[in-house]
């Protein structure tokens, strides 16, 4: 059975990272679950749109964030309620503060690009 990875922030704008995120997570060979809040979405590169974690069905091994820090904060409940093995605040959505909440939340936070983490580069998805 694969891992699952749901991604915080996906799009389907090819040229945003939680696009590229996703299409990374898949090559990898993760079951993924792209999360997206606007509730228009409901298929990301040929992947069902769920509109919060809670909606997933399953054990999801790792969580990856792609949405500004304002937001993030708001969701902190829901993302430590996931219970997730790894949560990664790629660049731009690891303000001092978000670290801060998700530390005092009990989730295993990781500062890093989560796509550099599987060997890859987002500059191998373009647009």
């Amino acid at each position: 059975m694969s891992k699952t990875c749901a991604i915080v922030g996906a799009s389907n704008d090819r040229r945003k990272f939680g696009n590229k995120s996703l299409r990374a997570h898949a090559k990898a060979g993760y079951t993924v679950y792209p999360i997206n809040l606007n509730p228009k979405e409901s298929e990301i590169e040929g992947h069902r749109a769920y509109h919060s974690l809670a909606e997933i069905p399953g054990k999801i091994d790792r969580i990856t964030l792609y949405l500004p820090p304002p937001v993030l904060l708001e969701m902190i409940d829901e993302i430590a309620a996931a219970n997730a093995d790894e949560v990664w605040f790629n660049p731009g959505t690891d303000s001092p503060e978000v670290m801060r909440q998700a530390k005092a939340a009990g989730i295993p936070a990781i500062a890093a690009c989560s796509i550099v983490d599987l060997g890859m580069s987002p500059a191998d998805f373009p647009s």
